[in-house]
């Protein structure tokens, strides 16, 4: 490593749209990088040191205290916070490609459309509105009055949006925070899209709750209630992923730099990062827990503070590296109930799925009880410290982990995930050729027009009834040149070849040979072996077909 600056410098933040810029201003060299939303390139390093990975390099600012330290981690984590609570939330709700949630969108508009009677001449709250599409959802459903109430400078946009499509009538924008605005009126539905990873993180959901005070007895929060999943997974190859990122730091010699006394440190935090991707469902061995939140009965203060207990029944052996999240919601109507879910066999939303794992993986046999709990507890980074225990019944097994919710790893590359290794019961190389023959035999048909050719001439696909033997087939006029002798019809007229397609079943010849059932077969059909009925020419000839009879194993 090469010290970059001789002397201390002054590093400012400046908001950006990627996630924050980080400004070191000083003469002999400028430097400026992003730290992107969620900090997946930023790793805290002993108590003055913060590690930021670049694209070209990677930099150890170290700060002259602990203070200096926290208020530039601090800084970060507010205007993450307040970006993924309010900027980027608005964002994702503009069906756009660079977004593209499409799933989330339409199953909010449909949740509101499908239930009118909930909707329909109604006062509507909309909690964090953004660009304003749930209000719009509500406008369309026929609420009489919509309060759009948005805390960030996105509310200027979202009343030219109201403008613009001619609603202002109807949508009411209102900028401020929901604990500090006033309304003229009680609501009759709340609706908000207040989810974060997890369903927790962000902590939106207490500002949903805090509503309530705006609803009217009986009233609907839309969505009404959340499920969070939890289910232990086996997956060596993340855990490994994780574990070797650790290698940079036991360089001995980096530079002329011991690194080795950060190794620990930095393994400690590797392992503090959730995993925000999406995965194969059959990596879970045990069926999933449920914790319910009914939005219509809880309070703010309950998500403060929240213990789930764990109980799984094995259902597979093997080594447990963690355990994975994911949620639905929800939406109870009057009509309707639908349900959005950020589970991995659906499909998949910008909340993907989140995982956690344990320091230690343990291995657990099928029927085993694996019990433990997981506690979240609310941080003043709008997220949650999160600490999960497991332990296997009747033995002294145990392992746990304590997280950082506000800094999880992205790491979703949009590639389909594989199933776990282990779970294929049929070889899959068989498997492979059979579907390529099929589509083979599928190809053929479809090249002569329900005709398949192979090494005999032209042989059926139809395994009908002799009686339409000597129909011609339906091939175009010299696509495919017959080969061997004709002989005349009884008519007089010249018959079809005998090697026509129509003159065996295709299932009776293999790769161009006489199949054995032919050969055993007491059928008199001709094959054109020996065309001639003299009897002068009694063996083959290149060109020539073989005759099945009766007699055939006699000829020499």
């Amino acid at each position: 490593s090469v010290n970059v600056y001789n002397k201390p410098v002054v590093v400012q933040l400046e908001d950006d749209p990627k996630g924050m810029l980080v400004k070191i201003t000083e003469e002999s060299e400028q430097k400026e990088f992003i730290v992107r939303k969620g900090g997946g390139n930023l790793l805290r390093v002993g108590r003055k040191g913060i590690f930021v990975k670049l694209p070209t390099e990677s930099l150890l600012l170290t700060f002259a205290s602990d203070e200096d330290s926290n208020q530039f981690t601090d800084a970060v984590m507010k205007i993450k916070a307040d970006k993924s609570a309010r900027v980027s939330s608005d964002c994702e709700f503009f069906p756009a490609p660079a977004y593209g949630d499409f799933t989330r969108t339409s199953a909010y508009q449909k949740a509101i459309l499908d239930n009118p009677i909930d909707f329909s001449g109604k006062v509507i709250l909309d909690v964090g509105a953004g660009s304003g599409i749930l209000s719009f959802f509500a406008q369309q459903s026929g609420a009489k009055r919509v309060y759009a109430v948005e805390a960030s400078s996105i509310a200027v946009h979202a009343a030219k949006l109201v403008a613009a499509n001619n609603v202002d009538d109807v949508i009411k924008v209102l900028s401020g925070k929901i604990e500090e605005i006033q309304l003229p009126e009680q609501v009759d539905v709340i609706i908000s899209e207040p989810m974060g990873y997890m369903l927790l993180n962000e902590r939106m959901l207490e500002t949903f709750l805090h509503a309530k005070k705006f609803l009217k007895p009986g009233g609907k929060m839309f969505p009404s209630r959340g499920d969070l999943h939890v289910a232990p997974f086996t997956d060596e190859a993340l855990y490994m992923e994780q574990f070797n990122k650790v290698n940079f730091w036991y360089q001995e010699y980096f530079h002329g730099v011991n690194l080795s006394s950060l190794r620990n440190p930095a393994m400690t935090e590797y392992f503090r990062q959730p995993i925000v991707d999406t995965f194969d469902i059959n990596i879970c061995t045990a069926k999933t827990q449920r914790h319910i939140i009914d939005f219509q009965t809880a309070h703010e203060t309950d998500l403060h503070r929240i213990e789930i207990p764990l109980e799984f029944h094995m259902l597979q052996s093997g080594t447990v590296h963690g355990l994975a999240f994911w949620f639905d919601v929800a939406f109870i109507g009057s009509n309707v109930t639908v349900w959005l879910s950020t589970a991995p066999t659906q499909p998949l939303t910008h909340w993907y799925q989140v995982r956690c794992l344990l320091s230690q993986p343990i291995f657990a046999k099928q029927g085993q009880l694996l019990t433990g709990r997981v506690l979240m507890v609310a941080n003043a980074k709008q997220s949650y410290d999160l600490t999960i225990e497991v332990k296997i019944e009747g033995t002294n097994t145990v392992s746990s982990n304590t997280l950082d919710l506000k800094n999880p790893y992205f790491r979703y590359t949009g590639v389909t995930p594989a199933p776990p290794p282990g779970n294929t019961h049929t070889s899959p190389s068989e498997d492979y050729w059979a579907q390529m023959d099929l589509a083979g035999a599928r190809q053929a048909v479809n090249l002569v027009n329900g005709v398949i050719v192979d090494g005999l001439g032209h042989v059926s696909l139809d395994s009908g009834p002799p009686a339409h033997a000597h129909q011609q087939p339906n091939i175009h006029q010299g696509s495919i040149p017959a080969t061997g002798r004709r002989e005349k019809g009884s008519s007089g007229s010249p018959a079809p070849p005998t090697s026509s397609a129509t003159s065996l079943p295709f299932n009776q010849l293999i790769g161009g040979a006489v199949s054995p059932a032919l050969l055993n077969s007491t059928s008199n059909q001709p094959l054109n072996f020996a065309t001639s009925h003299s009897g002068a020419q009694a063996y083959p000839v290149i060109g020539d077909y073989a005759m099945i009879a009766n007699n055939l194993r006699h000829m020499s």
